[in-house]
């Protein structure tokens, strides 16, 4: 166990503390006065909601503003949407609302995780593989710069685990990669990137989710490694994002025995990790955030009133995506009342949140312009640095039969056959748009994750009548899937064509891949799929240049910083 842990059970809690940096003005010590407790509690909870149109007195819209008018939640998480739908319900329940609402969304590689028409970056694992500190930090920028233009003050970005079990179904290319020191300088720059424009950072999810098999969505992962081992590799990126001034830390719905007293309960309930760790050892005075309450590693076995007392008990200090706020703010106030959390406890969270708020300027003004949205969010430059980032990002694993030297040689005929799994839209028309601009003969069939035998027969039927064959994939993370993998009929299909001619694979998603597919001649990671990575990818295979090093260690037999590079031709 570490010390600091069991430090944490036999006195009183560091959250409890209000951080001397976290100066009370008069606005804030009036409001820690005047607001009755229910208030107070509500002011912690933090409700989802989608970013689509809707009317404002479209019934949709009921029960979000119910929460802002008779809860009067602190604060909203808002989901995907363009980005002046998402502004204008964001303005619309700002002015409803008594106390300016704390807006935060999952802003991961870019806006365009949740933006449509948003500046899209590569994952992570993609600027990992680029390894750039400054590309971490534009990557921040711009993402805040957007973000901010469109209403949402706080982002769940960026991810701090370390990526270093292939199995993981959850982190997978959300991390910046495997080694420690590496992940932990990116952070940094990326937290640096993000709050030098002006939105507050999160690192997650503490202390670390990279070491495990099993998505959170479903169940509790267990990591069973020692303190000495998470104190040398999962801490290490939190240690780094909090130097370089993180404002939030998001919990990880992960049991860790190793620092618990050997009891298996999710970091996000355990006072040892979120109080002994996190505050008393790593010295964080900011805000502790819940990963999302509604996740199956909490509802199975503490219900929503439950999680929500346990989770602020063990150190957190907004309560985020609870299944039912009326019910969270009713156990909260319950235990409030019979002493089982105390009010100088609730009084640490709300000061925290309301200086958090007044450092946003939320008091002077809560609203956002809608004619500037169009100047800022998706702007050229924003996206001519997403593509050069996205260009260094790629990574050249194997080209054993010289199928990418054949293609950066010059127009060759060649089949490219696609596929998506039902997490992502369509891949790859970017893709052979561009090889078609450049002149290369592309005979193209898409598969997707409804695709049946005959279908997989019309793709065999596209490979066989060219003498080079590319597959593009997109198989990437998702809550709730619980694996990552190719489909069966796809990875026997890509194994048929490489027996009869060379055969590339490009991962637009997952990098990894070859265990199921190791018969494949060339191989390039792409990391996601999206436009620009489309484009990056098209320059590239016909003679851009080609630098990326793995940030991981790759199986089978790949380690981290191995990469073929390829001048510019």
């Amino acid at each position: 166990m570490a010390p600091a842990a069991a430090r944490a059970q036999s006195r009183p809690a560091a959250s409890a503390r209000a951080p001397a940096s976290h100066r009370t003005s008069a606005r804030v010590a009036r409001l820690l006065r005047t607001l009755t407790l229910r208030q107070k509690v509500a002011q912690l909870v933090m409700p989802w909601i989608p970013g689509t149109y809707a009317g404002f007195d479209d019934r949709a819209l009921d029960r979000v503003r119910a929460w802002v008018d008779s809860l009067r939640v602190g604060g909203i998480i808002v989901s995907v949407g363009s980005p002046l739908d998402i502004a204008a319900k964001l303005n619309f329940l700002q002015r409803r609302s008594k106390l300016p609402l704390l807006v935060a969304s999952d802003l991961e590689g870019g806006t365009s995780f949740r933006f449509a028409g948003g500046t899209p970056f590569p994952t992570n694992m993609g600027v990992g593989a680029a390894g750039s500190e400054r590309d971490a930090y534009q990557m921040g920028r711009v993402t805040a710069s957007e973000g901010r233009a469109a209403g949402i003050h706080l982002t769940f970005s960026p991810d701090a685990d370390v990526n270093n079990n292939p199995a993981n179904p959850i982190i997978n290319t959300r991390s910046f990669g495997g080694n420690a020191a590496q992940v932990a300088k990116l952070v940094a720059a990326a937290v640096r990137g993000t709050q030098d424009a002006g939105m507050v950072a999160t690192a997650k999810h503490f202390p670390g989710h990279g070491d495990t098999d099993t998505d959170s969505h479903i169940a509790l992962p267990i990591i069973r490694a020692d303190w000495r081992r998470i104190d040398s590799l999962e801490l290490v990126p939190f240690r780094a994002a909090i130097a370089a001034g993180v404002k939030v830390v998001m919990s990880a719905h992960i049991a860790l025995p190793a620092l618990e007293n050997g009891a298996t309960v999710p970091a996000t309930l355990a006072p040892e990790i979120l109080t002994g760790v996190l505050r008393d050892s790593l010295g964080f005075t900011g805000m502790v955030v819940t990963d999302a309450l509604d996740m199956g590693a909490l509802v199975k076995n503490y219900g929503p009133g439950e999680s929500a007392i346990r989770a602020f008990l063990a150190g957190s200090d907004l309560l985020l995506m609870p299944t039912d706020p009326r019910q969270a703010i009713d156990s909260m106030v319950a235990a409030i009342r019979s002493g089982r959390v105390p009010r100088a406890r609730l009084d640490a969270s709300l000061r925290r949140l309301l200086v958090m708020k007044e450092q946003l300027g939320l008091f002077r003004r809560r609203t956002v312009n809608l004619d500037s949205l169009g100047y800022i969010v998706g702007r050229r430059a924003h996206r001519d640095t997403a593509l050069a980032v996205s260009a260094r990002s790629l990574v050249l694993v194997r080209d054993s039969l010289g199928l990418v030297d054949s293609l950066r040689a010059g127009p060759r005929p060649l089949a490219v056959i696609t596929f998506a799994d039902g997490n992502s839209g369509p891949v790859g028309a970017t893709l052979l748009a561009e090889l078609g601009r450049r002149g290369y003969p592309v005979t193209a069939f898409r598969l997707g994750a409804a695709s049946g035998p005959a279908s997989y027969d019309s793709a065999a039927a596209v490979a066989r009548a060219a003498p080079l064959a590319l597959f593009a994939t997109s198989v990437r993370v998702a809550a709730w899937k619980g694996a990552i993998a190719l489909p069966d009929p796809l990875a026997r299909l890509i194994e048929a064509s490489a027996a009869a001619r060379p055969t590339g694979l490009i991962s637009f998603g997952t990098p990894y891949l070859l265990p199921q597919t190791p018969s494949v001649s060339a191989y390039l990671l792409a990391w996601t799929d999206n436009p620009l990575t489309e484009e990056a990818v098209a320059a590239a295979l016909t003679g851009a240049a080609l630098g990326g090093h793995l940030p991981i260690d790759l199986p089978p037999g790949y380690p981290i910083g191995f990469g073929i590079q390829k001048a510019a031709r």
